[in-house]
């Protein structure tokens, strides 16, 4: 079971590029959980992720000699999934079709949270230097927050200043 989750299912054994692999699967499980709930279903299954990812990721890394063992995605799935709040947060709270999902704000958001990822700035990285599994989720819940402030950032500049 810890193998599952901490892989996403699988996701996680991609040959190449698992972390991308992985936040590009959280997308299409992001739209259909705020499609079913709203922000209040997507806020929730990040947490509960969280909380699952974390226990799986401390049984997975076990006996490995590697601080963040590449197969792990779960951490990339939960950073995601926070890099997705805000355009699920803005949908909901605007009462627009629950299937509604812009591709502007999961590509942009895709593309700020992998940058932050693989960059890790400041704060991202001393999380990562934990070399713990809480250091392997708290790096990407980071990045993920830090690619959110520039989700919403873009959002308020295309849709207050602009009216788009």
């Amino acid at each position: 079971m810890s193998r599952l989750i901490a892989t996403f299912l699988g996701v996680g054994l991609m040959p190449l590029a698992p972390g991308t692999w992985g936040s590009a699967a959280a997308i299409p499980v992001a739209w259909v959980i705020h499609a079913l709930g709203g922000f209040p279903a997507l806020a929730a299954a990040t947490l509960i992720a969280f909380t699952a990812g974390l226990w799986a990721t401390v049984r997975q890394m076990r006996g490995h000699f590697d601080k963040d063992p590449q197969e792990i995605v779960i951490d990339e799935v939960v950073g995601m999934w926070i890099t997705l709040w805000p355009l699920s947060a803005g949908l909901w709270h605007a009462g627009m079709d629950p299937w509604l999902f812009p591709w502007p704000g999961w590509i942009g958001g895709f593309v700020m949270f992998r940058l932050f990822d693989i960059w890790k700035p400041w704060l991202v990285a001393r999380a990562d230097r934990r070399g713990d599994a809480l250091g392997v989720m708290l790096d990407d819940v980071l990045a993920g927050l830090f690619a959110a402030l520039v989700v919403a950032a873009a959002a308020f500049v295309a849709h207050g200043l602009l009216g788009a």
